[in-house]
C-alpha cells in the first residue's frame, strides 16, 4: 500500500508530508526492536527529549517505544516472564523510572481473574498488564500511559506505515503526527488556546477527523466529539452545554454550527468544504490553507496532568436528552490498554505468541464519534496497524475495500456484520483474508458466533465485547472459543477494571443472581459534565452504575437486559433481550423489538415490532407460537405487530424503542 497524496488529503500531505521524500519518520519499529537503515533525525529526537515535551516531569519520547510493539511482550512470553518473586527481585522492564511499580500509588494487587494462568503471568508484577490501586481506590495499570499526548507520541516511531486509508488517499503514522502537531501548535500560538479549553468536533469519519482530535490531545484541550448526524437544533444544545472556544468541522456540518458559532464567538477551522461553496466570514478557516508544517516541529510545550479532563464524548440519548460524559486523561489513558489485553490473552488462548506476523489491517465502521470507534482505534495505534475508512456503510463496499487492501480485522455494530456475511455468502467470496470479526455498540444476534463457525471454521475469529461512554469504550471482552462457549456473554474485564452484579442496596450478588452491573476502573469517567444530579445517581465511591442486568459467572459477565427495558408483567419480570432472543430464532425474522407497553390489570405487557426477511408469510400467530414453544406464556407477546420499514436505529446501531411505542402499542 503506497502512501498517497491525491484529492482532498493534497492538505494533509502538506500539513504533514505523506510522501516518503517528505518524511522525518522513517524509522520504523519493528517488534519492540529498532530498525536498521535509517534512523530518526537529529533535530526530532533532541526535541523530543527537551524539557516540556510531555506533561511528565523528565519523560521524553523514547527511540524505541516498547509500549507500541508486542516484541519485548513476546519474549518475555517465551520464557521472560517470571514467577512474581523473579520479577520482584530483578526489578521488571515495566516499572516507572526511579520507583517500583506503584510506588506512591498503592500496593500492586493480582488481576481479579487468576485462575487463567497466561493471564496470571500478564498481570503479575512487573508483568506487562500489572496493575495498582490508585489514590481512589480504582485499579491501574503500573506501567502503561498516563495521558493521550504519551500515548500518541509513541506512534511517530510507526514512520511510514500507513495509519488511515480513505477513499481519497492514505496518512502515515509520520505524516498524521506532524499534521497533529503542527495543528496543536497553531492552537496554543495564534488561537491563544491554553490546556483546558473545549474543542468541538464534528465531522464524518475522514484522516483529518483523527487529526483534529490528536491535534487537541497534544495541545492540552478537551475533545469534544459530537454526532455527525445530529441536526441544527441538537447540536446547538451540546454546544451551548459544553461551551467550546473552537469548531473543527467539515464542510457538510458548518451550516448547522455556523449559528451558533457566531452567537459563541467561538473560532471555526474548516477541514473539507464539500457540498456547498465555503463561506468567508471572520473566525472561519480553511484547514488547507494553512502553510506547510514544519516535518521537525514537536508539539507545543504544555503540561498535560493525568488527572486533566481529555474528553467529552455525549451519550446515545435513547433514553433522553444526552449527557456529556467527561473522561480524565488517565481513564483515557487506561482505555489505550484494554484492547491490547484482550488481542494478547486471545492470541495466547489459541497458542499464538503476541504480536507476531503483520501489524492488523482493520475496516472501521464506527463513527469516530463513538467510544466503539476508540477502542478499535487504539487497538490498531498501538501496534502500528492501519484503519480502512468508508464514507458511509455500505456491504458491497465493504466486501471490496477488504480484498483491496487486505483487510484482517472486522470492527463494527452486529447489524452491519451480519450484512458483511450476508453480502459474501451472496458473491461466494470477498472475506479471503479476514481474520477477526469484532461486534460491539450492540447486543449481538444469537447465533452470530456459530454462524462464523459453519461458513469459516477456525480461519475467523468472532469477538464480542461490553463498554460504554461512561467506560471510554469495551472493558470485557470475549473472543474464539469463550464466546462460541458461552455466545450470550461479554467476556472478563480487562485487569485494570472491576465488576460487580449489585443488589438494590449495592451489595455483590452471589454467581448467578441477576443484578445490576457496576464497573469501577481505569476508563471510567469521572462524572457528566455540569449535571452533579445524575452523576451522584450513576457513581458511587468510584463505581459506575450502568443500568444493565447482568450475572456473573466464575469471572464472566452476562448481559440480561437494561434496567429500564426489564418489563414487570403482573409481578413478574420479563427481560426484553431473552424474547427477542426467542424471535430471532424464527427463520423469517430479519429483526425485532421487544417492549413493554401499559396494561390496565398487569401493569405492563409485552409488546414486539418484528420486520420479516423478504418474501416471508409468518404471521403474528405463527410468531407467538414460535415464542411459545420457547419461553414460559407470560412472556409471549400479547401485543405483536409487522413492519416492512427497518426498524429505527441510531448511529450506534440500538433500535430506538420510543419511537416504536405508539406502533406497539396498537399491536394486535
Amino acid at each position: 500500500m503506497r502512501p498517497s497524496c491525491e484529492g482532498p488529503l493534497n492538505s494533509v500531505a502538506r500539513q504533514g508530508g505523506i510522501s516518503r521524500e517528505n518524511s522525518a519518520f522513517a524509522h520504523a519499529h519493528d517488534g519492540g526492536r529498532c530498525s536498521g537503515g535509517r534512523g530518526v533525525d537529529a533535530r526530532r529526537l533532541r526535541r523530543a527529549a527537551a524539557p516540556g515535551r510531555t506533561g511528565r516531569s523528565g519523560r521524553g519520547v523514547a527511540v524505541c517505544p516498547a509500549r507500541t510493539g508486542e516484541g519485548r511482550l513476546a519474549r518475555a512470553l517465551r520464557g521472560r516472564i517470571a514467577s512474581p518473586g523473579q520479577r520482584a527481585a530483578s526489578g521488571g522492564p515495566h516499572e516507572r523510572a526511579g520507583a517500583g511499580a506503584g510506588a506512591g500509588r498503592g500496593a500492586g494487587v493480582p488481576h481479579a481473574d487468576t485462575s487463567d494462568p497466561a493471564v496470571a503471568r500478564l498481570t503479575a508484577p512487573g508483568a506487562p498488564f500489572a496493575v495498582v490501586r490508585g489514590e481512589g481506590g480504582a485499579l491501574e495499570y503500573a506501567s502503561g500511559p498516563r495521558t493521550l499526548r504519551e500515548f500518541a507520541e509513541t506512534t511517530w516511531a510507526f514512520g511510514e506505515r500507513p495509519f488511515l486509508v480513505a477513499e481519497d488517499g492514505t496518512l502515515t503514522y509520520g505524516g498524521f503526527f506532524a499534521a497533529a502537531s503542527a495543528l496543536a501548535c497553531r492552537f496554543t500560538g495564534e488561537y491563544g488556546l491554553v490546556p483546558g479549553d473545549r474543542a468541538a468536533i464534528a465531522m464524518r469519519n475522514h484522516p483529518e477527523w483523527q487529526i483534529a482530535f490528536w491535534a487537541a490531545q497534544l495541545a492540552g484541550l478537551v475533545a469534544v466529539p459530537l454526532n455527525a448526524w445530529w441536526t441544527e437544533g441538537e447540536l446547538a444544545y451540546a454546544l451551548d452545554d459544553c461551551t467550546p472556544r473552537l469548531l473543527l468541522v467539515d464542510g457538510e456540518r458548518l451550516p448547522r454550527v455556523d449559528g451558533w458559532r457566531r452567537r459563541a464567538g467561538a473560532r471555526c477551522v474548516v477541514f473539507r468544504g464539500e457540498p456547498s461553496p465555503f463561506p468567508r466570514t471572520d473566525g472561519v478557516e480553511r484547514y488547507e490553507d494553512f502553510p506547510p508544517a514544519d516535518p521537525y516541529a514537536a508539539p507545543p510545550a504544555v503540561d498535560v496532568a493525568p488527572e486533566a479532563d481529555a474528553t467529552i464524548f455525549y451519550t446515545s440519548g435513547t433514553t433522553g436528552r444526552p449527557k456529556g460524559a467527561v473522561a480524565t486523561q488517565l481513564a483515557q489513558a487506561g482505555a489505550t490498554v484494554h484492547p491490547r489485553f484482550h488481542a494478547t490473552a486471545a492470541a495466547l488462548a489459541r497458542g499464538a505468541v503476541p504480536g507476531q506476523g503483520p501489524a492488523p489491517v482493520t475496516l472501521m465502521t464506527f463513527p469516530f464519534f463513538h467510544v466503539a470507534a476508540f477502542t478499535t482505534l487504539y487497538s490498531v495505534m498501538g501496534v502500528g496497524g492501519t484503519l480502512v475508512l468508508m464514507r458511509r456503510w455500505d456491504a458491497e463496499r465493504a466486501l471490496a475495500l477488504v480484498e483491496e487492501h487486505g483487510v484482517t480485522h472486522y470492527s463494527g455494530v452486529p447489524a452491519t456484520a451480519v450484512q458483511l456475511l450476508d453480502a459474501a455468502r451472496r458473491t461466494g467470496g470477498g472475506l479471503r483474508t479476514l481474520t477477526h470479526l469484532s461486534t460491539g455498540g450492540a447486543a449481538p444476534p444469537p447465533g452470530l458466533a456459530d454462524r462464523v463457525t459453519a461458513e469459516y471454521g477456525s480461519r475467523i475469529e468472532p469477538r464480542n465485547g461490553y463498554g460504554l461512554t461512561e467506560t471510554s469504550g469495551g472493558v470485557l471482552a470475549a473472543s474464539g472459543e469463550t464466546y462460541r462457549s458461552d455466545p450470550g456473554g461479554v467476556g472478563r474485564p480487562a485487569p485494570a477494571v472491576e465488576t460487580r452484579v449489585a443488589g438494590p442496596s449495592g451489595e455483590a450478588l452471589p454467581d448467578g443472581e441477576v443484578g445490576e452491573l457496576w464497573i469501577r476502573g481505569q476508563g471510567v469517567v469521572r462524572g457528566y459534565w455540569r449535571d452533579p444530579a445524575a452523576s451522584a445517581a450513576a457513581f458511587h465511591e468510584g463505581w459506575f452504575r450502568t443500568g444493565d442486568l447482568a450475572t456473573a459467572r466464575d469471572g464472566r459477565i452476562s448481559v440480561v437486559d437494561r434496567l429500564t427495558d426489564m418489563i414487570v408483567r403482573g409481578g413478574e419480570n420479563v427481560y426484553c433481550v431473552e424474547v427477542e432472543a426467542a424471535l430471532h430464532g424464527h427463520p423469517d425474522v430479519d429483526d425485532c423489538a421487544v417492549l413493554g407497553v401499559p396494561h390496565p390489570e398487569l401493569g405492563e405487557e409485552v409488546a414486539a415490532v418484528v420486520r420479516l426477511r423478504p418474501g416471508a408469510s409468518a404471521g403474528a400467530r405463527e410468531l407467538r407460537e414460535h415464542v411459545g414453544g420457547l419461553l414460559a406464556a407470560y412472556k409471549v407477546p400479547a401485543r405483536l405487530v409487522l413492519r416492512d420499514a427497518p426498524l429505527p436505529r441510531n448511529a450506534t446501531g440500538k433500535i430506538l424503542k420510543r419511537e416504536l411505542r405508539a406502533e406497539a402499542v396498537g399491536g394486535a
